[in-house]
Protein backbone atom coordinates (compact mmCIF):
# COMPACT_ATOMS: atom_id res chain seq x y z
CA UNK A 1 0.00 0.00 0.00
CA UNK A 2 1.10 3.51 -0.72
CA UNK A 3 2.06 5.70 2.84
CA UNK A 4 0.21 8.78 3.07
CA UNK A 5 -2.36 8.09 0.41
CA UNK A 6 -5.65 10.04 1.73
CA UNK A 7 -7.65 7.35 0.80
CA UNK A 8 -5.88 5.08 2.59
CA UNK A 9 -5.87 6.68 5.39
CA UNK A 10 -9.24 7.24 5.49
CA UNK A 11 -10.35 3.68 5.28
CA UNK A 12 -7.59 2.55 7.46
CA UNK A 13 -9.38 5.31 9.94
CA UNK A 14 -12.64 3.88 9.29
CA UNK A 15 -12.21 0.57 11.75
CA UNK A 16 -11.82 3.30 14.47
CA UNK A 17 -15.31 4.20 13.45
CA UNK A 18 -16.53 0.65 13.26
CA UNK A 19 -15.10 -1.04 16.21
CA UNK A 20 -15.23 2.35 18.71
CA UNK A 21 -19.28 1.70 19.34
CA UNK A 22 -18.07 -1.55 21.26
CA UNK A 23 -15.84 0.34 23.77
CA UNK A 24 -18.48 3.11 24.31
CA UNK A 25 -21.93 1.25 24.44
CA UNK A 26 -20.95 -2.09 25.28
CA UNK A 27 -18.08 -1.87 27.77
CA UNK A 28 -18.48 1.85 29.27
CA UNK A 29 -22.22 3.01 28.60
CA UNK A 30 -25.49 0.72 28.29
CA UNK A 31 -23.96 -2.42 28.50
CA UNK A 32 -22.53 -1.70 32.25
CA UNK A 33 -25.50 -0.13 33.40
CA UNK A 34 -28.54 -2.74 31.92
CA UNK A 35 -26.16 -5.06 33.41
CA UNK A 36 -26.45 -3.66 37.27
CA UNK A 37 -29.76 -3.06 36.61
CA UNK A 38 -31.35 -6.44 35.36
CA UNK A 39 -29.12 -8.40 37.54
CA UNK A 40 -30.23 -6.32 40.67
CA UNK A 41 -34.04 -6.56 39.69
CA UNK A 42 -33.42 -10.36 39.19
CA UNK A 43 -31.83 -10.97 42.41
CA UNK A 44 -32.45 -8.21 44.77
CA UNK A 45 -29.28 -6.87 45.54
CA UNK A 46 -25.50 -6.61 44.48
CA UNK A 47 -24.62 -10.40 44.55
CA UNK A 48 -25.43 -12.72 41.69
CA UNK A 49 -25.38 -16.31 41.00
CA UNK A 50 -22.45 -16.99 38.19
CA UNK A 51 -22.20 -20.50 37.87
CA UNK A 52 -23.56 -22.01 41.67
CA UNK A 53 -21.15 -18.82 43.33
CA UNK A 54 -22.47 -15.78 44.91
CA UNK A 55 -20.45 -12.21 43.96
CA UNK A 56 -20.60 -9.45 43.85
CA UNK A 57 -21.85 -8.09 40.27
CA UNK A 58 -19.27 -5.19 39.50
CA UNK A 59 -16.65 -7.95 41.02
CA UNK A 60 -17.74 -10.23 38.84
CA UNK A 61 -17.90 -8.25 35.54
CA UNK A 62 -14.67 -6.88 36.08
CA UNK A 63 -13.16 -10.42 36.75
CA UNK A 64 -14.94 -11.20 33.16
CA UNK A 65 -12.68 -8.30 31.81
CA UNK A 66 -9.47 -9.30 32.81
CA UNK A 67 -9.90 -13.15 31.85
CA UNK A 68 -10.54 -12.17 28.33
CA UNK A 69 -7.31 -9.87 28.25
CA UNK A 70 -5.35 -12.64 29.74
CA UNK A 71 -6.67 -14.53 26.71
CA UNK A 72 -5.91 -12.36 24.28
CA UNK A 73 -2.10 -11.63 25.63
CA UNK A 74 -1.78 -14.94 25.12
CA UNK A 75 -2.58 -15.74 21.81
CA UNK A 76 -1.88 -12.26 20.00
CA UNK A 77 1.56 -12.95 19.70
CA UNK A 78 1.98 -16.56 18.07
CA UNK A 79 -1.53 -15.24 16.09
CA UNK A 80 1.20 -11.88 14.85
CA UNK A 81 3.48 -13.87 13.86
CA UNK A 82 1.70 -16.63 11.62
CA UNK A 83 0.12 -12.57 10.08
CA UNK A 84 3.35 -11.24 9.47
CA UNK A 85 4.57 -14.61 8.16
CA UNK A 86 1.69 -15.50 6.07
CA UNK A 87 0.73 -12.24 4.69
CA UNK A 88 -2.43 -12.48 6.62
CA UNK A 89 -3.08 -9.60 9.18
CA UNK A 90 -6.24 -8.83 6.98
CA UNK A 91 -7.55 -12.01 7.14
CA UNK A 92 -6.77 -11.90 11.19
CA UNK A 93 -8.68 -8.94 11.18
CA UNK A 94 -11.75 -10.13 9.79
CA UNK A 95 -12.02 -12.80 12.06
CA UNK A 96 -11.67 -10.74 15.71
CA UNK A 97 -13.91 -8.35 13.81
CA UNK A 98 -16.59 -11.14 12.84
CA UNK A 99 -16.28 -12.80 16.21
CA UNK A 100 -16.36 -9.47 18.54
CA UNK A 101 -19.52 -8.01 16.55
CA UNK A 102 -21.70 -11.53 16.77
CA UNK A 103 -20.86 -11.99 20.42
CA UNK A 104 -22.18 -7.88 21.26
CA UNK A 105 -25.34 -9.80 19.14
CA UNK A 106 -25.46 -12.07 21.52
CA UNK A 107 -25.87 -10.00 24.31
CA UNK A 108 -29.51 -9.48 23.20
CA UNK A 109 -30.65 -12.67 24.66
CA UNK A 110 -29.59 -11.61 28.38
CA UNK A 111 -32.15 -10.39 30.21
CA UNK A 112 -30.77 -10.57 34.15
CA UNK A 113 -31.16 -14.53 35.39
CA UNK A 114 -29.17 -16.15 32.89
CA UNK A 115 -25.95 -14.16 33.95
CA UNK A 116 -23.53 -16.85 32.58
CA UNK A 117 -24.83 -15.68 28.54
CA UNK A 118 -23.95 -12.06 29.65
CA UNK A 119 -20.53 -12.78 31.56
CA UNK A 120 -19.66 -15.71 28.34
CA UNK A 121 -20.62 -13.17 25.26
CA UNK A 122 -19.22 -9.94 27.00
CA UNK A 123 -15.89 -11.77 27.42
CA UNK A 124 -16.18 -13.31 23.57
CA UNK A 125 -16.78 -9.82 22.29
CA UNK A 126 -13.84 -8.50 24.57
CA UNK A 127 -11.44 -10.93 22.65
CA UNK A 128 -12.59 -10.11 19.14
CA UNK A 129 -12.42 -6.13 20.34
CA UNK A 130 -8.91 -6.87 21.32
CA UNK A 131 -7.64 -9.43 18.45
CA UNK A 132 -9.08 -6.79 16.07
CA UNK A 133 -7.51 -3.76 17.48
CA UNK A 134 -3.78 -5.36 17.09
CA UNK A 135 -4.23 -5.97 13.57
CA UNK A 136 -5.55 -2.76 12.49
CA UNK A 137 -2.92 -1.36 14.57
CA UNK A 138 -0.26 -3.02 12.96
CA UNK A 139 -1.41 -1.62 9.65
CA UNK A 140 -0.44 2.32 11.01
CA UNK A 141 3.36 1.97 10.15
CA UNK A 142 2.29 0.76 6.88
CA UNK A 143 -0.31 3.33 6.13
CA UNK A 144 1.53 6.22 7.65
CA UNK A 145 5.15 7.57 6.97
CA UNK A 146 7.27 8.03 10.10
CA UNK A 147 6.61 11.77 10.27
CA UNK A 148 2.73 11.52 9.76
CA UNK A 149 1.97 8.44 12.46
CA UNK A 150 0.65 10.73 15.26
CA UNK A 151 -1.43 12.92 13.28
CA UNK A 152 -2.69 9.75 11.25
CA UNK A 153 -3.30 7.96 14.77
CA UNK A 154 -5.34 11.15 16.29
CA UNK A 155 -7.00 10.80 13.19
CA UNK A 156 -8.49 7.42 13.90
CA UNK A 157 -9.21 7.78 17.32
CA UNK A 158 -11.22 11.15 16.45
CA UNK A 159 -13.46 8.88 14.08
CA UNK A 160 -13.83 6.49 16.30
CA UNK A 161 -15.21 9.28 18.70
CA UNK A 162 -17.76 10.54 16.28
CA UNK A 163 -18.80 7.39 15.20
CA UNK A 164 -19.38 6.08 18.21
CA UNK A 165 -21.37 8.79 19.94
CA UNK A 166 -23.47 8.74 16.62
CA UNK A 167 -24.91 4.95 17.20
CA UNK A 168 -25.17 6.06 21.50
CA UNK A 169 -27.68 8.86 20.44
CA UNK A 170 -29.44 6.68 18.17
CA UNK A 171 -29.78 4.03 21.14
CA UNK A 172 -30.65 6.80 23.71
CA UNK A 173 -33.61 7.78 21.52
CA UNK A 174 -34.41 4.19 20.52
CA UNK A 175 -34.55 3.67 25.01
CA UNK A 176 -35.43 6.92 26.04
CA UNK A 177 -38.49 7.32 23.84
CA UNK A 178 -39.77 3.29 23.48
CA UNK A 179 -43.70 4.71 23.20
CA UNK A 180 -42.58 5.83 19.87
CA UNK A 181 -41.83 2.89 18.56
CA UNK A 182 -44.56 1.11 20.36
CA UNK A 183 -42.42 -0.83 22.71
CA UNK A 184 -43.88 -1.28 26.11
CA UNK A 185 -40.65 -0.34 28.32
CA UNK A 186 -36.80 0.26 27.87
CA UNK A 187 -35.56 -3.29 28.81
CA UNK A 188 -36.36 -4.50 24.85
CA UNK A 189 -34.68 -0.94 23.10
CA UNK A 190 -31.85 -1.43 25.25
CA UNK A 191 -30.99 -4.95 24.61
CA UNK A 192 -31.69 -3.80 20.62
CA UNK A 193 -28.44 -1.39 20.97
CA UNK A 194 -26.66 -4.35 21.75
CA UNK A 195 -27.62 -5.70 18.45
CA UNK A 196 -27.43 -2.42 16.82
CA UNK A 197 -23.68 -2.49 17.73
CA UNK A 198 -23.02 -6.25 16.20
CA UNK A 199 -24.50 -4.47 13.03
CA UNK A 200 -22.82 -0.78 12.74
CA UNK A 201 -19.22 -2.72 13.58
CA UNK A 202 -19.34 -5.69 10.84
CA UNK A 203 -20.97 -2.64 8.12
CA UNK A 204 -18.73 -0.06 8.55
CA UNK A 205 -15.42 -2.71 8.99
CA UNK A 206 -16.01 -3.02 5.41
CA UNK A 207 -14.48 0.13 4.36
CA UNK A 208 -10.90 -0.90 5.66
CA UNK A 209 -11.80 -4.15 4.33
CA UNK A 210 -11.80 -2.71 0.79
CA UNK A 211 -8.40 -0.66 0.71
CA UNK A 212 -6.43 -2.44 3.45
CA UNK A 213 -4.07 -4.94 1.64
CA UNK A 214 -1.15 -7.55 2.97
CA UNK A 215 1.70 -6.68 0.93
CA UNK A 216 2.39 -9.89 -1.35
CA UNK A 217 6.26 -10.09 -0.53
CA UNK A 218 5.44 -10.58 3.27
CA UNK A 219 3.62 -13.52 2.31
CA UNK A 220 5.40 -16.82 2.84
CA UNK A 221 4.02 -20.72 2.61
CA UNK A 222 5.38 -23.31 4.98
CA UNK A 223 3.74 -24.35 8.68
CA UNK A 224 2.75 -21.24 9.75
CA UNK A 225 2.06 -22.22 13.48
CA UNK A 226 6.35 -22.77 13.34
CA UNK A 227 6.78 -19.93 11.46
CA UNK A 228 4.67 -17.56 13.62
CA UNK A 229 6.57 -18.45 16.50
CA UNK A 230 9.92 -18.07 14.94
CA UNK A 231 8.67 -14.55 13.97
CA UNK A 232 7.56 -13.98 17.83
CA UNK A 233 11.15 -15.12 18.72
CA UNK A 234 12.58 -12.49 16.01
CA UNK A 235 10.59 -9.52 16.91
CA UNK A 236 11.23 -10.42 21.11
CA UNK A 237 15.15 -10.36 20.30
CA UNK A 238 15.20 -6.75 18.98
CA UNK A 239 12.93 -5.51 21.81
CA UNK A 240 15.53 -7.48 24.21
CA UNK A 241 17.94 -4.87 22.83
CA UNK A 242 16.62 -1.96 22.15
CA UNK A 243 16.42 -0.16 25.51
CA UNK A 244 14.33 2.58 24.07
CA UNK A 245 11.84 0.33 23.23
CA UNK A 246 11.81 -2.45 26.34
CA UNK A 247 11.42 1.00 28.63
CA UNK A 248 8.88 2.29 26.64
CA UNK A 249 6.55 -0.87 26.98
CA UNK A 250 7.22 -1.11 30.77
CA UNK A 251 5.99 2.39 31.26
CA UNK A 252 3.10 1.65 28.67
CA UNK A 253 2.09 -1.46 30.94
CA UNK A 254 2.12 0.76 33.94
CA UNK A 255 0.51 4.28 33.64
CA UNK A 256 -2.55 1.71 30.75
CA UNK A 257 -3.33 -0.11 33.91
CA UNK A 258 -4.51 3.12 34.90
CA UNK A 259 -6.30 4.45 32.04
CA UNK A 260 -7.73 1.66 30.97
CA UNK A 261 -9.48 1.11 34.49
CA UNK A 262 -10.83 4.01 35.02
CA UNK A 263 -12.28 4.64 31.58
CA UNK A 264 -14.22 0.88 32.10
CA UNK A 265 -15.06 1.61 35.30
CA UNK A 266 -16.02 5.26 35.10
CA UNK A 267 -20.03 5.07 34.62
CA UNK A 268 -20.21 2.20 37.64
CA UNK A 269 -18.38 4.57 39.48
CA UNK A 270 -20.99 7.54 38.54
CA UNK A 271 -24.04 4.74 39.57
CA UNK A 272 -22.39 2.94 42.50
CA UNK A 273 -20.62 6.10 44.70
CA UNK A 274 -22.98 9.43 43.81
CA UNK A 275 -25.90 7.63 42.80
CA UNK A 276 -26.15 9.40 39.16
CA UNK A 277 -29.12 8.25 37.44
CA UNK A 278 -28.67 6.39 33.89
CA UNK A 279 -29.37 9.77 31.70
CA UNK A 280 -26.67 11.36 34.15
CA UNK A 281 -24.11 8.96 33.18
CA UNK A 282 -24.95 9.04 29.56
CA UNK A 283 -24.33 12.48 29.37
CA UNK A 284 -21.10 12.45 31.28
CA UNK A 285 -20.17 10.09 28.72
CA UNK A 286 -21.02 12.09 25.82
CA UNK A 287 -18.69 14.85 27.03
CA UNK A 288 -15.57 12.81 27.55
CA UNK A 289 -16.06 11.37 24.23
CA UNK A 290 -16.68 14.44 22.64
CA UNK A 291 -13.89 16.15 24.47
CA UNK A 292 -11.55 13.46 23.72
CA UNK A 293 -11.78 14.45 19.74
CA UNK A 294 -9.88 17.55 20.90
CA UNK A 295 -7.61 15.77 23.15
CA UNK A 296 -6.44 13.41 20.53
CA UNK A 297 -5.65 16.46 18.31
CA UNK A 298 -4.11 18.59 21.20
CA UNK A 299 -1.48 15.90 21.98
CA UNK A 300 -0.45 15.31 18.51
CA UNK A 301 0.04 18.66 18.20
CA UNK A 302 1.85 19.43 21.46
CA UNK A 303 4.42 16.20 20.49
CA UNK A 304 4.72 17.79 17.22
CA UNK A 305 6.01 20.44 19.02
CA UNK A 306 7.70 19.40 22.08
CA UNK A 307 7.84 15.82 21.64
CA UNK A 308 5.75 13.10 22.47
CA UNK A 309 8.31 11.93 25.73
CA UNK A 310 6.92 15.41 27.36
CA UNK A 311 3.70 15.43 26.08
CA UNK A 312 2.98 11.94 26.93
CA UNK A 313 4.74 12.82 30.91
CA UNK A 314 1.96 15.71 31.10
CA UNK A 315 -0.95 13.69 30.50
CA UNK A 316 0.44 11.21 33.73
CA UNK A 317 1.06 13.83 36.13
CA UNK A 318 -2.72 15.24 35.01
CA UNK A 319 -4.13 11.12 35.18
CA UNK A 320 -2.46 10.98 38.74
CA UNK A 321 -4.53 13.81 40.09
CA UNK A 322 -7.97 13.10 38.31
CA UNK A 323 -7.35 9.78 40.22
CA UNK A 324 -6.89 11.81 43.64
CA UNK A 325 -9.50 14.01 42.90
CA UNK A 326 -11.83 11.52 42.04
CA UNK A 327 -11.57 10.04 45.54
CA UNK A 328 -12.70 13.33 47.26
CA UNK A 329 -15.81 14.07 44.97
CA UNK A 330 -19.27 14.14 46.23
CA UNK A 331 -21.03 16.07 44.02
CA UNK A 332 -22.46 15.46 40.52
CA UNK A 333 -20.92 18.91 39.35
CA UNK A 334 -17.66 17.83 40.19
CA UNK A 335 -17.97 14.78 38.74
CA UNK A 336 -18.85 16.24 35.71
CA UNK A 337 -15.99 18.38 35.10
CA UNK A 338 -13.71 15.40 36.12
CA UNK A 339 -14.84 13.52 33.45
CA UNK A 340 -14.26 16.66 30.60
CA UNK A 341 -10.51 16.54 31.94
CA UNK A 342 -11.55 12.54 31.98
CA UNK A 343 -11.67 13.24 28.12
CA UNK A 344 -9.15 15.27 26.99
CA UNK A 345 -6.72 13.19 28.41
CA UNK A 346 -8.18 9.98 27.41
CA UNK A 347 -8.29 11.24 23.47
CA UNK A 348 -4.13 12.76 24.23
CA UNK A 349 -2.84 8.70 25.81
CA UNK A 350 -4.82 6.74 23.68
CA UNK A 351 -3.61 8.24 20.34
CA UNK A 352 -0.23 9.23 21.37
CA UNK A 353 0.74 5.65 23.19
CA UNK A 354 -0.15 4.01 19.76
CA UNK A 355 1.81 6.71 17.52
CA UNK A 356 4.75 6.88 20.07
CA UNK A 357 5.44 2.63 19.81
CA UNK A 358 4.61 3.17 16.15
CA UNK A 359 7.60 5.21 15.74
CA UNK A 360 9.76 3.00 17.79
CA UNK A 361 9.41 0.14 15.22
CA UNK A 362 12.33 -0.17 12.99
CA UNK A 363 11.33 1.30 9.71
CA UNK A 364 12.51 -1.48 7.31
CA UNK A 365 10.88 -4.34 9.22
CA UNK A 366 8.43 -6.12 8.03
CA UNK A 367 6.69 -7.56 11.47
CA UNK A 368 4.36 -4.68 12.42
CA UNK A 369 1.57 -7.20 13.66
CA UNK A 370 4.27 -9.05 15.79
CA UNK A 371 5.50 -5.95 17.13
CA UNK A 372 2.25 -4.54 17.73
CA UNK A 373 0.91 -7.93 19.44
CA UNK A 374 4.11 -6.82 22.21
CA UNK A 375 2.69 -3.53 22.50
CA UNK A 376 -0.96 -6.06 22.46
CA UNK A 377 0.44 -8.21 25.82
CA UNK A 378 1.33 -5.33 27.33
CA UNK A 379 -2.23 -3.58 26.88
CA UNK A 380 -4.20 -6.23 27.50
CA UNK A 381 -2.43 -7.21 30.99
CA UNK A 382 -2.42 -3.84 31.95
CA UNK A 383 -6.31 -3.96 31.58
CA UNK A 384 -6.36 -7.29 33.21
CA UNK A 385 -3.61 -5.91 36.20
CA UNK A 386 -5.62 -2.87 36.61
CA UNK A 387 -9.20 -4.45 36.49
CA UNK A 388 -7.95 -7.25 38.97
CA UNK A 389 -6.31 -5.05 41.60
CA UNK A 390 -9.50 -2.20 41.13
CA UNK A 391 -12.29 -5.57 41.22
CA UNK A 392 -10.40 -6.67 44.76
CA UNK A 393 -9.93 -3.55 46.30
CA UNK A 394 -13.46 -3.56 45.82
CA UNK A 395 -14.55 -6.59 46.80
CA UNK A 396 -12.29 -6.00 50.15
CA UNK A 397 -13.34 -2.52 51.03
CA UNK A 398 -17.14 -2.01 49.59
CA UNK A 399 -16.01 1.31 48.21
CA UNK A 400 -14.74 1.95 44.42
CA UNK A 401 -12.94 5.34 45.59
CA UNK A 402 -10.33 3.61 47.13
CA UNK A 403 -9.51 1.24 43.87
CA UNK A 404 -9.70 5.16 42.15
CA UNK A 405 -7.04 6.62 44.31
CA UNK A 406 -5.04 2.94 44.01
CA UNK A 407 -4.73 3.82 40.43
CA UNK A 408 -2.59 6.92 40.86
CA UNK A 409 0.07 4.53 41.73
CA UNK A 410 0.23 3.47 38.29
CA UNK A 411 0.65 6.61 36.80
CA UNK A 412 3.48 7.82 38.86
CA UNK A 413 5.28 4.48 38.06
CA UNK A 414 4.86 4.90 34.58
CA UNK A 415 5.85 8.70 34.61
CA UNK A 416 9.31 7.39 36.52
CA UNK A 417 9.84 4.69 33.99
CA UNK A 418 9.28 7.03 31.24
CA UNK A 419 11.74 9.57 32.34
CA UNK A 420 14.29 7.37 31.97
CA UNK A 421 13.31 5.98 28.49
CA UNK A 422 15.16 7.52 25.21
CA UNK A 423 12.15 9.41 22.89
CA UNK A 424 14.12 11.99 21.28
CA UNK A 425 11.97 11.99 17.84
CA UNK A 426 9.67 14.92 16.67
CA UNK A 427 7.21 15.38 14.02
CA UNK A 428 8.58 17.29 11.13
CA UNK A 429 6.02 19.43 9.41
Amino acid sequence: MEQNNPKVIHGWAMYDWANSVYSLVITTALFPIYYNAATEATFGGDMVQFFGITLDKTALYSYSLSVSFWIIAVISPLLSGMADYGGKKRQFLQFFTYMGALACMTLFFFTGANVELAILASLIASIGFAGGQLFYNAFLPEVASPDRVDAVSAKGFAYGYVGSVILLILNLVLIEKYNWFGFESKALPTRLSFLMVGFWWVLFAQIPFRVLRDNPAHTHKGNLLKKGFEEVLKVWAYIKQDASMRMYLLAFFFFNMGVQTIMLLATSFGQEELGLQTGELIAVLLVIQLVAIGGAYLFAYLAGHFGNKLAISTMLVVWAGICLVAYFVKEAAHFYALAAVVGLMMGGIQSLSRSTFSRLIPPESNDTASFFSFFNVADKIAYAGGTFVFALIVQLTGSMRNGALAMSVFFVVGLIILGLTKLDFKRTE
